[in-house]
């Protein structure tokens, strides 16, 4: 059979068996290794073992579990609790000044935890009974939470670049500072947002009580205030200040990262024995998540590659005569409909590797691709109907939260990461303060 068929059959293949229900992890690696044994032969089974083991010992990937160990570990330290109520007092002045710490209080989760669900279960316990008993909108409330839940995948350092890096073979600090304009302006836009929602729609978000923001001004304010920021910020100048001023690479930032949250748990006086087998049983599940469907899908690269199906695209691209400034759009809305079906794991091993080939082609600069595809994925988390945020709010939220007012709620933020996407793509000079070799 022909390069081109049999390229077709695989991706049929792959689709039909993805979408009868079979786990993406072993749908790439039992297809791929049918097709492999037919077209290649046995010696398919010389040559796998080998790429196995190379993706097993890249250096890279240590930081994945190192990075979910991180932000474990922090949750149960207690840390988030005290943050998120300390802010909340802090902007309650401001109408929605409780909405807006949330956003705050997000990123910084961001830039310590990276952990998706854990940031939105942890926010959602904490924030979402107080936002409602103070008057905020359901919509408001739930949509607030879930964007900053978000912030994770996209405020470095984050287990999605990691993985993201590695895949496409760049730099994972370089990713880690192409990201923190985007990331500056996509906080920014959501306070702006949430700010002219409290006064167009004040019923919406309402201030917090005088009499409390009085007692907290009154009692112990700056002590409050720097046992809050204190610890957190500790650990984000720990990972990322070692990482940027190159002591360290970000695998050894990550487990800089891990002693360093263990460090503040035991400070907090919450590192137990239980707390230590529950932060090692989490990680060992997440970690094993990502790296069996990595193993799947470097079966699937090596049939993929092996048959030419690189070039195969590469040939489709040419004849079409896409610009290439629209190719990427294409690229980018493909990412966000998928988003909205499968994990963003799932994205990264099977999508990104067979569009790399076309990304060389058109010679772009792949550390802008890189965030352009971060805030995309990123926006996977809210997507309906499979969005894992929602999934992890809904589990928390009180019964009066219905699945229609976190939809509602994640919808207005969608908006703005789509808004953020397209001005990275048609303007990628907004990426002024990063290094040189990470601009279009």
């Amino acid at each position: 059979m022909s390069a081109d068929l049999i390229t077709v059959l695989l991706f049929i293949g792959l689709v039909v068996l993805l979408l009868m229900g079979f786990p993406v992890a072993f749908t790439l690696g039992g297809l791929s290794v049918i097709l492999g044994y037919f077209v290649f032969g046995f010696e398919f089974f010389n040559l796998l073992p080998l790429r196995v083991f190379g993706i097993m010992t890249n250096y890279v990937l240590i930081a994945v579990p190192l990075f979910v160990f991180m932000g474990t570990m922090l949750e149960k330290s207690g840390i988030a609790e005290r943050l998120l109520n300390t802010m909340s007092l802090l902007l309650g002045r401001l109408r929605g000044g409780l909405a807006l710490s949330v956003i705050v209080v997000g990123a910084l989760l961001g830039a310590t935890t990276g952990v998706v669900g854990a940031t939105v279960t942890t926010m959602g316990l904490l924030s979402l009974p107080t936002m409602l008993k103070r008057g905020f909108s359901k919509s408001l409330s739930t949509g607030t939470i879930a964007a900053a839940g978000t912030l994770g995948q996209l405020v470095p350092p984050s287990v999605l670049m990691v993985l993201l890096g590695s895949v496409m073979n760049v730099s994972v600090g370089d990713l880690f500072a192409a990201a923190i304009v985007p990331s500056v302006l996509l906080v920014g836009v959501y306070l702006i947002y949430i700010y002219a929602i409290a006064l167009l729609k004040p019923e919406q978000a309402p201030p917090i009580d005088a009499d409390e923001l009085a007692d907290f001004w009154r009692q112990g304010m700056l002590v409050r205030v720097f046992r809050a920021f204190v610890l957190p910020s500790f650990l984000v100048i720990a990972v990322l200040g070692s990482i940027y001023t190159g002591i360290a690479t970000p695998t050894e930032a990550a487990a800089v990262g891990a002693l360093v949250a263990t460090v503040l748990t035991a400070l907090e006086k919450k590192l137990t024995w239980s707390v230590v087998l529950d932060v090692c049983k989490q990680t060992t599940f997440l970690t094993s998540m990502v790296f069996i469907i990595l193993v799947g899908a470097t079966a699937f690269g090596l049939v993929f590659r092996g048959i030419g199906g690189d070039d195969v695209l590469v040939r489709l691209l040419e004849r079409t005569n896409l610009n290439p400034q629209f190719f990427l759009a294409v690229v980018l809305i493909g990412i966000f409909v998928a988003g909205a079906f499968i994990d963003f794991i799932e994205i990264i091993f099977i999508f990104v590797p067979v569009i790399m080939p076309l990304l060389v082609k058109y010679n772009f600069n792949l550390i802008w691709v890189g965030i352009l595809m971060t805030v995309s994925l990123q926006t996977s988390f809210l997507t309906p109907p499979f969005g894992f945020t929602l999934f992890y709010l809904k589990g928390v939220a009180p019964p009066e939260i219905s699945t229609g007012d976190i939809y509602r709620g994640v919808v207005p933020f969608i908006a703005l990461q789509l808004l953020i996407t397209f001005l990275l793509l048609f303007f990628p000079d907004i990426l002024s303060l990063i290094p040189t070799g990470a601009r279009r």
